[in-house]
């Protein structure tokens, strides 16, 4: 799910791995070349994963117990991949890697194997999709990066598990949706993460090759889907994922997207 909760950017975790590069940018002993093309996860990348997805899981899981009058709340979090207790989604569960689609769907299956009659209409009586606007958090200034980046002639776009809509209003909402050339959402026909084919639909339209395109992400999906498209894969650290678990993965791992300038070698801004 649109691979959203206030998390400041981490240090690297002394069990980083070797295989990707250091978090610090200023130290890198050779840099990747400034990309064409550059392709955004969305959630937990631009904007936090937990602010926007925590008090929206909580409080589908009340509603659920509510209409189906079964006592489901702990156990529906635990099942989707939630943590109650630190209000945060855990890496690699449902509602971390599943479209909102899917999701909707594996609600239905859940209230259906816990014996709640009619368990589709319960589902419908209760959903809703997260506010993308008024939950959204950026995880920097995007404007002046995506500035900067441009500026030096990268091109830059979104491939998101959310469905595209709501990725458009959260990007209007934040004022920079005139900064990215195309979205592609988990509802527009794409097959999603950890596939390639969002890199290679972003690339094709753009008329580039995935060897001059880098990939922006914080979960295991998107540094999967970088790899077998053949681009580059950029891990940060500001969503699911901790330095050890992503940095196998990853050709380079930052601490957030506003180390990007400093890993390409732009120069300072005056």
């Amino acid at each position: 799910m649109s691979d959203p909760s206030p998390e400041s950017p981490r240090a690297a975790s002394p069990e980083s791995p070797d295989t990707a590069s250091t978090l610090s940018p200023a130290s890198l002993p050779s840099r990747p070349p400034l990309p064409a093309l550059i392709i955004f996860d969305k959630d937990g990348t631009l904007i936090e994963f937990h602010a926007m997805w925590s008090d929206w899981m909580e409080g589908l899981a009340q509603r659920l117990a509510a209409a189906s009058g079964h006592a489901l709340v702990a156990d529906y979090l635990a099942h989707v991949g939630y943590d109650a207790d630190s209000r945060r989604t855990l890496p690699g569960g449902r509602l971390a890697i599943h479209s909102m689609t899917d999701f909707r769907t594996l609600t239905v299956d859940y209230l259906h194997n816990r014996g709640v009659p009619d368990a589709a209409q319960v589902t419908a009586s209760v959903w809703s999709v997260p506010d993308p606007i008024h939950a959204a958090r950026p995880t920097t200034d995007l404007a002046a990066l995506f500035t900067r980046l441009q500026a030096h002639g990268c091109r830059l776009v979104v491939a998101t598990t959310d469905d595209h809509a709501p990725a458009v209003a959260t990007l209007q909402h934040l004022g920079v949706d005139h900064f990215i050339e195309y979205i592609i959402g988990a509802d527009d026909g794409v097959p999603i993460k950890p596939l390639p084919d969002m890199v290679l639909a972003h690339c094709q339209r753009a008329g580039l090759p995935p060897a001059r395109t880098v990939v922006v992400g914080d979960s295991l999906d998107d540094m999967r889907m970088a790899k077998a498209a053949g681009a580059l894969a950029i891990g940060v650290l500001t969503g699911l994922t901790s330095a050890a678990q992503i940095g196998p993965l990853a050709d380079h791992l930052l601490d957030s997207i506003e180390q990007l300038p400093a890993l390409f070698g732009l120069p300072d801004q005056p």
